[in-house]
């Protein structure tokens, strides 16, 4: 029995015996119509972290994902990514975008770049990276930088699944934009897999108590209103 093999065993014992894990997310208490008229629950993103320390494991050089800027908005508006996966930021529009965030999941700023380009940012830490245009105020984007591998993102439905967690004790963690800190950190809770699937049933995230605030552009600053034009878009002329 040499080494490799035993070290192929081992692997596909693992692989065998990895589960999936799978809930539901109701949000509650909400004032958006699609959520209220529409019951959209998407965009809410679940993750796993080991209870004991160790490694989770790295994401591969190659992992990719990519935001687009088009019509003035980001898409998808929430991404959930593995820490060190790269993400493109293509510009789609026909207008100059400037991608940044000056929150500390990862810090960055783009600068100016035309329409038909693309630049990239690697997240190589955890965190929630909040994203914003420095010339529209309008868009605004999420990223939710996973430590594991272990992660989902809602539905319209509301439903989850982590696939392919392997046997152990995790933390499970759940982030909504449009919900508190208090709200969220009371939804974390112990999750154990072995041997079957694990069904979490219904998990409640309240919207209670969430305020929407305006934020700055990337120098701390209001941002000019876009139909006062500034030096990249001026205003148009008015007709005589």
């Amino acid at each position: 029995m040499t080494w490799r093999w035993l070290i192929s065993f081992s692997l596909l014992a693992v692989a065998v015996q990895a589960e999936t894990v799978r809930g539901v997310v109701h949000l509650s208490d909400s004032r958006e119509s699609d959520v209220t008229r529409k019951r959209d629950f998407s965009g809410v993103v679940v993750w796993l972290v080991p209870s004991e320390p160790g490694e989770t494991g790295e994401a591969p050089r190659s992992a990719s994902a990519t935001m687009i800027q088009k019509d003035k908005r980001f898409t998808p508006h929430i991404l959930a990514v593995e820490v060190g996966t790269s993400v493109s930021f293509p510009n789609y529009d026909p207008i100059f975008h400037n991608a940044f965030s000056n929150y500390d999941g990862r810090v960055f700023d783009l600068g100016l770049y035309a329409p038909g380009t693309t630049r990239k940012v690697v997240f190589d830490r955890p965190g929630i990276v909040r994203v914003f245009c420095n010339i529209h105020s309008t868009m605004s984007a999420v990223i939710v930088v996973s430590p594991s591998p272990w992660f989902a993102t809602t539905v319209e439905t509301g439903v989850f699944e982590i696939k392919d967690v392997p046997p152990g004790d995790y933390t499970l963690n759940v982030f909504h934009e449009r919900a508190t800190a208090d709200v969220l950190g009371r939804l974390k809770r112990n999750v154990t897999v072995a041997g079957s699937a694990v069904d979490l049933g219904v998990l409640k995230v309240s919207e209670s108590g969430f305020l929407p605030v305006p934020h700055k552009n990337k120098y701390g600053a209001d941002y000019m209103p876009e139909s006062e034009g500034n030096a990249l878009y001026p205003a148009p002329r008015k007709r005589q």
